[in-house]
């Protein structure tokens, strides 16, 4: 059997198969280097605190590191030295453990697998390598397993446990292996029932009485309760038994109170060739530092960027990729977060030839006042980066040791996504509604070859060579495709090209339109049916420059006091809502002044400069070309914002709303400064009062200054 010899990514295998060509894959362990951002886990927990942050993002980020106070209990295994390090948030549950569970690529299934079980456990792990951590996480209906052969005894109750191996451990957290407690947790009671394991409940819910563990659906909660089953347990709260049981193992020295984070090391390795080289190489197999006077280190020159045909990353195909003649040198690159975790830095000092950012620009700059960016870098860049910037602070090399002060989510604008769907093993396509009949991968398809989802074959027989003979089941004589409503990415096909929308609106307009699709945090559908909308409006701003013959028609003359009305009342809103970065109010305050600007008919240079200076952040390149053609030899951009003058929204008069017993008849403008009195002669006089006052008799009428009017009649 041949092998690729490709490197994939985890969203590029699902169930073990190769998205791109359906073929077997199978994880290995790689030698690759590691950030120990583990090793900053409590400090990045703590700069939370510091720093203007959504809660949902400081929330997200405390969940990924993952503090968690427990005890790390041993469990030694029988007829054997070998002893078994546990973590354990609830260590007072341990009289519930009814069996153990090993992450498959724990270093002690080797050790620990019987010679009667040899094969079934190497057949399980093979298949296990099949399948992503991803998917091992996802997937938590899927229940697989092995016993090892082999058994723990248990610290505090002395009974021998079976020690099993199951997928949905995972080797990075923790120790990479569980006690399990089937009647206090979801995914064990899951397994426990799969093969017939015993479950017992050491805890009764608050309210409720002990019943039998056989009769139940799901796992009990064991958060807050009594403890039951459980030897010098019994009897006690949760709180207590938790407390007791941390003291018993100090006691006992079987085990010891610790703090465990989830967050793990970042890979920094990449099996590719763009990337920057490490300076590092090998000798005796062991890793050096090369002298800082060879550096940089530049890429080679390869015959292709494809990895070797021994599985090594491209680097493996340079000559004399060897430092001093002698030694090879790494062949991993290193990843993108490589430069964006600091490139901030470098922007403080871009042109230091000396050093990644200069002490004085440093001490200049600080840190970062304003960072938008979506939520989806809170688990990756945003952590490398404050990781990144707390390492450099330690160093003396900078003066925050947060990189960034108020951070901004932006939503995400989504797209609608199409798939088509492969036979496992085949290049045959079967359409939508008849998938279900075959064993399948969804597979994204390019949206643009996709028309009410339906597939337009030929287009996608040309979209990707390895399709050019592929075979398809229809429906009714189509190819339906599958949809959802996804992030908009380059990865799902479903990204709307820009180039076409300037092409056909320009830039001004889709920079708008993105703005107008709703508020700056909420995630948006991209939706292309109201972009025309905003074309027109931009459209009108530009008449109120030009008349119908596109010549400039800009008046001088004094701005009428309805003309200052409409435009202070813009001034203030877009400067308040600009704070708020509520860009979507922005765009419709706009739309309102130049509808009513235009109902005035107003050209007034008083009214369109400011007007001008006020759009230019949001329509750039058109306020460009009317800040010249209103005479300017400078940028727009070089204006001095437009001030706010309450003055010009002050009302001279009021339209008062006229009710006869409580029932609003008419409205009657009247001067803001008017008495009572002349109120009161005003009502009595309108005509329009005068049908509701005949044969009546007024016995009170009831102001209220600038809001209303109540005649009581009788």
């Amino acid at each position: 059997m041949s092998c690729l010899g490709t490197v994939l990514a985890n969203d590029e295998v699902k169930e073990g198969i190769s998205v791109r060509g359906g073929h077997p894959v199978e994880q290995k362990v790689m030698r690759q280097w590691l950030l120990r951002v583990s090793a900053y886990s409590e400090r990045l927990l703590d700069g939370l605190n510091k720093v203007d942050w959504t809660d949902s993002l400081k929330e997200i980020q405390r969940n990924w590191i993952g503090k968690s106070e427990g005890a790390e209990m041993k469990f030694k295994v029988k007829d054997s030295s070998i002893e078994m390090d546990i973590f354990t948030t609830r260590a007072d549950t341990v009289f519930g453990v009814t069996f153990m569970v090993l992450a498959p690529e724990s270093e002690l299934v080797d050790q620990l697998t019987t010679k009667d079980q040899r094969d079934a456990v190497d057949h399980y792990i093979a298949e296990t390598k099949k399948r992503t951590e991803r998917e091992r996480l996802a997937e938590v209906k899927k229940v697989t397993g092995v016993f090892s052969g082999s058994y723990a005894i248990n610290p505090l109750s002395g009974e021998e446990i079976p020690i099993w191996i199951g997928d949905y451990v995972l080797a990075g957290y923790g120790t990479g292996a569980i006690m399990a407690v089937p009647a206090h947790d979801s995914r064990d009671f899951a397994f426990a029932k799969h093969f017939n394991l015993p479950i017992i409940q050491v805890v009764i819910p608050e309210g409720e009485e002990a019943s039998d563990p056989a009769t139940w659906d799901d796992s009990k909660d064991s958060k807050a309760g009594i403890m039951i089953n459980s030897g010098f347990l019994n009897g006690l709260k949760v709180p207590e038994a938790i407390a007791k049981t941390k003291d018993y193992i100090r006691k006992m020295n079987v085990g010891d109170v610790k703090i465990n984070y989830r967050l793990r090391d970042a890979i920094f390795s990449r099996q590719r060739y763009w990337g920057e080289p490490f300076p590092v190489y090998y000798k005796d197999d062991m890793p050096q530092t090369v002298d800082e006077a060879d550096l940089p280190l530049k890429l080679p020159e390869i015959d292709k960027f494809l990895p070797t045909e021994k599985g090594e990353p491209p680097l493996g195909r340079a000559k004399n990729w060897v430092y001093k003649d002698a030694y090879p040198l790494e062949l991993n690159t290193m990843p993108g977060f490589a430069g964006s975790s600091a490139y901030y830095l470098r922007y403080m000092d871009p042109k230091n030839k000396q050093a990644l950012v200069g002490k004085e620009a440093n001490e200049y700059w600080q840190d970062v006042d304003l960072y938008i960016g979506g939520t989806e870098h809170a688990t990756g860049h945003l952590i490398y980066s404050r990781f990144w910037n707390k390492f450099l602070f330690d160093m003396g090399y900078v003066v925050k040791d947060e990189p960034y002060k108020k951070l901004i989510n932006q939503g995400m604008i989504q797209g609608r996504s199409n798939f088509v769907y492969r036979i496992n093993g085949t290049n045959k396509f079967v359409s939508l509604h008849l998938k279900n009949e075959y064993k399948t991968t969804a597979i994204h398809v390019d949206v643009n070859i996709v028309s009410n989802d339906i597939l337009d074959i030929e287009k996608f027989k040309g979209w990707n060579p390895e399709y050019k003979d592929a075979e398809f089941i229809l429906e009714d004589g189509k190819y339906i495709c599958g949809w959802a409503v996804e992030k908009m990415s380059k990865s799902m096909f479903n990204v709307v090209n820009p180039d076409d929308i300037i092409e056909d609106y320009g830039a001004d307009t889709l920079r708008l339109y993105e703005m107008f699709l709703g508020p700056l945090e909420q995630s948006k559908p991209w939706d292309t049916n109201g972009i025309d909308g905003v074309h027109k409006f931009l459209r009108k701003t530009w008449r109120l420059f030009f008349n119908k013959d596109n010549k400039l028609e800009v008046s001088n003359e004094e701005a009428t006091k309805e003309e200052l009305k409409v435009l202070h009342k813009t001034i203030k809103k877009i400067s308040d809502d600009i704070e708020k970065f509520s860009f979507n109010t922005c765009v419709s305050a706009f739309m309102i002044c130049v509808n009513e600007l235009g109902a005035l008919q107003c050209n007034k240079r008083q009214i369109l400069e400011p007007l001008t200076i006020l759009l230019a952040p949001f329509a750039p390149h058109l306020c460009e070309e009317l800040w010249e053609k209103l005479g300017h030899t400078t940028s727009v951009c070089d204006a001095p914002w437009p001030l706010f003058n309450a003055s010009h929204l002050a009302e001279s008069s009021f339209n008062y709303p006229v009710s006869f017993n409580g029932k609003m008849r008419f409205k009657m403008n009247m001067p803001v400064d008017a008495s009572n009195k002349e109120i009161e002669e005003a009502v009595k006089s309108h005509e329009s009062a005068q049908k509701w006052l005949e044969g009546k008799t007024i016995r009170k009428i009831i102001i209220v200054p600038n809001k209303i009017i109540n005649v009581v009649i009788g």
